[in-house]
């Protein structure tokens, strides 16, 4: 896994290149002249670790210990959950350039699902959060084809074998809101699950939304935009 500033410590260099917007080697040309002092000693290498108790100035002036970037992104279709494509636009091009710098995105929705995604910065919130021992709730609005009948409900409900996979779908909470349409809620993040799941009924998926992760919803977000999770929103997870 990758270094974040929720990691307890990090190298120098990590760090200066973060707080500066400079490349890595950037940073270590700048370690290296004698221009970085820690709790007041010169340090001019540039894998020196050092933690948020740190004291660390670029010549005369203290430097910030980065703060982690939590945000919600309601997804349009025809975004790919990347950083980048060589074909398709990717979810971070809906993010302020200034804002996009080492955000990851948060598990992943097929290119043509909306909804829900969490981006950060944070590995460790990231890790929580995609792990499979997490359980972590996800809500889906979903489309179908074809009618969901009760005995639909039921089998989704219960778990449902999936194609080349062993064993059932944990549990699921399956609710209909129309003939043609039913809100999902699943605690796995297997490959296409939601599409998979319905496929296992003899059902298509025409269409999907991911309304919900846990309590966080996109309600409050148009199409296209984003906003910053709130600190009782981080603490979730």
């Amino acid at each position: 896994m990758s270094k974040s500033f929720s990691d307890a410590i990090v190298r120098l260099d990590f760090y200066v290149s973060h707080t500066l917007g400079l490349s890595r080697k950037e940073a270590k040309v700048l370690i290296g002249k004698g221009n970085v002092t820690v709790n007041g000693v010169e340090i001019k290498k540039a894998n020196h670790s050092v933690q948020q108790t740190d004291e660390i100035f670029l010549r005369d002036k203290r430097l910030a210990w980065p703060q982690e970037k939590y945000f919600l992104l309601n997804k349009p279709a025809g975004y790919v959950c990347a950083t980048e494509d060589g074909e398709h636009p990717v979810v971070l091009d809906l993010i302020e350039t200034h804002e996009q710098k080492d955000l990851r995105v948060v598990g992943r929705l097929d290119m043509d699902t909306t909804g829900l995604l969490l981006l950060t910065t944070d590995g460790q919130w990231l890790h929580r959060i995609t792990s499979p021992k997490s359980d972590c709730a996800k809500q889906y609005r979903v489309w179908t084809i074809d009618e969901v009948t009760d005995a639909d409900l039921e089998m989704l409900s219960k778990g449902v074998q999936l194609n080349n996979e062993e064993g059932l779908t944990k549990p699921a909470v399956a609710e209909r809101v129309s003939s043609h349409e039913i809100l999902l809620s699943i605690t796995e993040g297997k490959y296409h699950q939601v599409k998979r799941m319905l496929a296992a009924t003899g059902n298509r998926v025409e269409r999907l939304h991911r309304e919900a992760i846990a309590t966080v919803t996109v309600a409050d977000v148009a199409e296209g935009q984003y906003r910053s999770l709130t600190e009782a929103e981080v603490a979730l997870f």
